[in-house]
């Protein structure tokens, strides 16, 4: 089984915060569908740079505060 990437993100949170904004206006504001954004929600997709940045952007908040980095455990073959 596949293990979801190491990208931890709050954009269920953060668009609950914004007056619960859909996942429907969510991907159009950024320009994906709202498949997408549910697999970035749910933590089994990693959204490229550019929707890391559009997601930031609609919440004006940095990219940091939306997406973070779970680093690799000591031991996994992981450089």
């Amino acid at each position: 089984m596949a293990r979801p990437p190491p990208i931890t993100n709050r954009v269920k949170a953060l668009r609950e915060a914004s007056g619960n904004m859909s996942q429907s206006a969510l991907a159009d504001a950024i320009g994906v569908t709202r498949q997408t954004v549910i697999a970035i929600e749910q933590g089994r997709y990693s959204p490229s740079l550019e929707s890391a940045f559009r997601i930031s952007r609609v919440f004006g908040v940095d990219v940091e505060e939306v997406f973070g980095w779970e680093a690799e455990p000591k031991g996994s073959g992981m450089a």
